[in-house]
């Protein structure tokens, strides 16, 4: 059952992946690059190009493209051999399943264009968070996933610890 757990969650990958590519295709269809639409005082969509990593980290350094490709690259072939292989809480294996959909959202954007397609905007006043996309927000409800799973998993083990302590201190 676990196993075939691990393979079901894999139909993850390519929902992710499909709502990833599909959304960017109606971004650069529809919009210019770096044109704008705002939906209300603190949100808009715009075309947008990451040349670098999250949030546009290196972008102007010169080995950024072939970091952000090959790394990603590895990442990938990590976690689907961690997926596949290691038998694992439902919440872990959703958390690792979610951040390898959005890695392979960016990659194939980073292998066939160059660059990743960003468009959702956020800001306050002239302050902007980083435009990002379906894949980014994929990986970091991943990252979130993963760090809840493994807080509950702490807890849980301390809890057990100080149960069984107790139990043994009054034997």
């Amino acid at each position: 059952m676990q196993k075939m757990r691990r393979y079901l969650v894999l139909l993850i990958v390519p929902a992710i992946f499909l709502l990833d590519r599909w959304t960017k295709v109606l971004i650069i269809d529809n919009l210019a690059y770096l044109q704008s639409v705002d939906f209300t005082s603190y949100f808009s969509l715009v075309h947008a190009r990451n040349y670098g990593g999250a949030f546009g980290f290196l972008a102007q350094h010169g080995l950024a493209k072939y970091i952000f490709t090959l790394l990603p690259l590895a990442i990938i072939g990590v976690l689907v051999y961690v997926i596949l292989a290691y038998p694992m809480p439902a919440m872990k294996t959703i958390a690792l399943t979610c951040i390898l959909s959005g890695a392979i959202g960016n990659v194939y954007d980073r292998l066939v264009h160059g660059y990743v397609t960003d468009f959702l905007d956020f800001y306050y006043m002239s302050h902007h968070w980083p435009a990002f996309n379906v894949a980014d927000i994929s990986v970091s409800v991943g990252i979130g996933l993963w760090l809840l799973s493994e807080a509950l998993g702490t807890f849980r083990a301390r809890k057990g610890r100080s149960d069984g302590s107790k139990v043994t201190g009054q034997g």
